[in-house]
């Protein structure tokens, strides 16, 4: 039998506010022959999380499919080891290795036991600068692809957001074009070399080690890394600049889609501008968090969606924002009413100081996780120095979130969600 409550068991526990944050700062120094590395020594436990990160990615493609096949295709064996043989050395050492290929890098993390260091150094060497791309591995892994990306034309949500990046940045931006089925077929061996012989170079990589760092982790880098030709930097290479579609309202067509996909947006500023930390806190009022505007209207009261959000990203060549949900098809057009009724209340009424003071503890509480051990840092570190800032881009969002007022929300709603630049696609039965 579960005892009565005490009085003082009924009174929610009082919430501060996170006054300051302390951010720990990155150690850095150069390998003998230039490639940069940033050291976070900080933790209890003795693991280790390296990450090198190239200047890659969708951005640097000649041909869709590249930069994602390339990093797939890493640990599928080298000069020296199989497939086979590098993932058992991995396994055997107890470390984790993730590739990635994003829209402006591409790289590898690697997770591993700090004492396993110099041999998890050694495996990463092979795999990033000695890749075989060997070709039976090549066509399993594009036919597999493939296949995924056959039932992925299923889902409304996938085709919504395809059209929406072209829409925005254009059909014939990297950052915009839409994968086709015949793009399977169109990567060769060959490619995949020549694009890894542009990008995978040392003049054009970065170090990120943190953790409880091995005392010889320094020696170990300059000795496997810093003998080898620095290669060429990649700076210098032209960029072409995102221009959206002219058409603002798409529909693609997915005849018996019980749901309708949306997603309205725009291209907008990236973390360099000013008032990104401003637009950040707009992006989480409206529908950035369980409890925003847009999950309370279209969720909560209305029950048209599950779920919806708001989301800000920031690239290298500009940045984006993007409403999303999924919808039954008979409220669709309500969904997409009330959201943009949000989006003018916003624009034309004051926030209310106890809504505001509410997102305010939520983003603060979210920096504080954002710093909460050394590869959260590591992270946070990436995801500023990657647009050339520092620890103080946190410092200005900190006393951002502190600092804004009602009056500075309408202003950002109004230059930021203008209704004429905004970009409506949906995906659905009609």
């Amino acid at each position: 039998m579960t005892s009565a409550m005490t009085p003082l068991q009924r009174i929610q526990p009082p919430v501060f506010p996170i006054e300051k944050v302390s951010i720990a700062e990155a150690g850095s120094y150069t390998l003998r022959n230039g490639v940069p590395v940033y050291l976070i020594e900080a933790g209890t436990e003795d693991v280790m999380r390296i990450e090198y990160t190239f200047r890659a990615g969708q951005v640097k493609e000649t041909k869709p499919l590249l930069a994602s096949t390339a990093s797939m295709m890493l640990s599928e064996g080298s000069q020296n080891y199989t497939s086979e043989e590098l993932n058992r050395l991995l396994d055997f050492h107890g470390a984790f290795m993730n590739p990635y290929s994003e829209k402006d890098r591409a790289g590898i993390v690697i997770y591993f036991l700090s004492k396993h260091a110099e041999k998890i150094l050694e495996l990463s060497r092979e795999i990033l600068f000695r890749p075989a791309f060997p070709d039976k591995e090549l066509h399993a892994l594009l036919k597999k692809r493939q296949r995924w990306f056959i039932v992925n034309r299923d889902k409304v949500q996938n085709l919504a957001a395809d059209q929406f990046y072209e829409s925005i940045f254009g059909k014939s931006h990297p950052y915009g074009y839409q994968v086709t089925e015949n793009d399977f077929s169109g990567i060769e061996r060959e490619n995949l070399a020549d694009y890894h012989s542009r990008y995978y170079t040392p003049g054009n990589m970065a170090i990120i080690v943190s953790g409880r760092i091995n005392i010889k982790t320094c020696e170990l880098l300059d000795n496997l890394f810093g003998d080898m030709e620095y290669g060429k930097t990649l700076k210098s290479e032209p960029m072409l600049t995102p221009s959206g579609e002219a058409e603002k309202k798409v529909h693609v067509a997915k005849p018996g889609a019980v749901q309708t996909a949306i997603r309205i947006g725009s291209t907008t500023i990236n973390k360099r501008d000013p008032d990104y930390p401003g637009l950040k806190i707009l992006n989480t009022l409206l529908g950035g968090y369980f409890g925003s505007r847009l999950m309370k209207n279209i969720r909560e009261e209305k029950g048209y969606t599950y779920g919806i959000s708001s989301n800000l990203t920031s690239l290298e060549l500009s940045g984006f924002k993007v409403i999303s949900t999924d919808v039954g098809q008979k409220n669709y057009t309500k969904a997409i009413e009330e959201i943009y009724r949000e989006i003018e209340l916003l624009q034309k009424t004051t926030v209310d100081p106890e809504e505001l003071r509410v997102v305010k503890n939520y983003m603060s509480g979210e920096m504080v996780r954002m710093f909460d051990g050394p590869f959260a840092l590591a992270e946070s570190f990436r995801a500023a120095w990657e647009f050339g800032l520092d620890n103080s881009y946190y410092l200005r969002l900190s006393e951002k979130i502190r600092t804004i007022d009602p009056d500075e929300i309408i202003e950002l709603a109004r230059t930021y969600y203008k209704r004429e630049d905004l970009y409506e696609i949906t995906a659905g039965e009609k």
